[in-house]
């Protein structure tokens, strides 16, 4: 069975923590907790991204999950085209570390175009406890 949830996000920094909130409850509803703390920071790292980098001023971002069978999908949307790249970060860098963070924690992640404008950065999660009796 198919679950899914999104919520949409106002562009304030206090976005993150809500984004994190949401993410936590809809798991923990749908009973799917093995992974969530890789979801969670995920889910902070792609929604920083998008605040910081991928809306345009004054919008906001969407948070989706999707699972199915033992796998868990999230997607940030943003109103950005801009596609985000990985990069090596230097030790004194304050920043630049998300998606190298994404790349390690997710089993697979991607980016790909939103109609009629932006883009969805995803990252998918395998072993999220689908196989529920």
């Amino acid at each position: 069975m198919m679950e899914t949830d999104q919520r949409f996000f106002k562009a304030t920094p206090k976005a993150i923590q809500q984004a994190r909130e949401f993410a936590t409850a809809t798991l923990a509803g749908w009973g799917r907790g093995e992974r969530i703390d890789d979801i969670r920071l995920c889910v902070s790292e792609l929604a920083t991204n998008a605040l910081v980098h991928g809306t345009v001023s004054d919008h906001g971002f969407l948070v989706r999950l999707d699972a199915e069978d033992d796998v868990v999908r999230l997607e940030v949307h943003d109103s950005r085209c801009e596609r985000p790249t990985t990069r090596e970060a230097a030790d004194t860098d304050l920043s630049g570390r998300g998606l190298v963070l994404v790349a390690a924690l997710a089993d697979d992640w991607g980016v790909q175009d939103r109609a009629p404008l932006g883009k969805i950065v995803w990252s998918s999660f395998k072993g999220t406890g689908g196989n529920r009796a």
